[in-house]
């Protein structure tokens, strides 16, 4: 659980202000996988803002791997072929 919140906090480098502290808060203070799995969300809102949607995609895309059994049409998620 540590490396994965290592690499969270990794992906908000560049976020600076009041959410980009509470995100940092909520990363260090989750307890498990699925609660990083929920802030997947706030992350990638807040990369898109402040960088690009591709940059928001290209940081998430490296920290889903850590979460293999992500539902279908997730952000970031990679389309499964039909």
């Amino acid at each position: 659980l540590a490396r994965v919140k290592a690499e969270f906090t990794q992906a908000t480098r560049g976020l600076a202000g009041d959410d980009a502290e509470l995100l940092a808060q909520r990363i260090e203070c989750a307890r498990s996988l699925r609660e990083l799995w929920h802030l997947r969300c706030v992350l990638y809102g807040q990369l898109s803002v402040v960088f690009s949607q591709s940059e928001a995609e290209s940081r998430l895309a490296a920290l889903n791997r850590h979460f293999p059994t992500r539902a279908p049409g997730s952000i970031a998620a990679p389309v499964e072929p039909a």
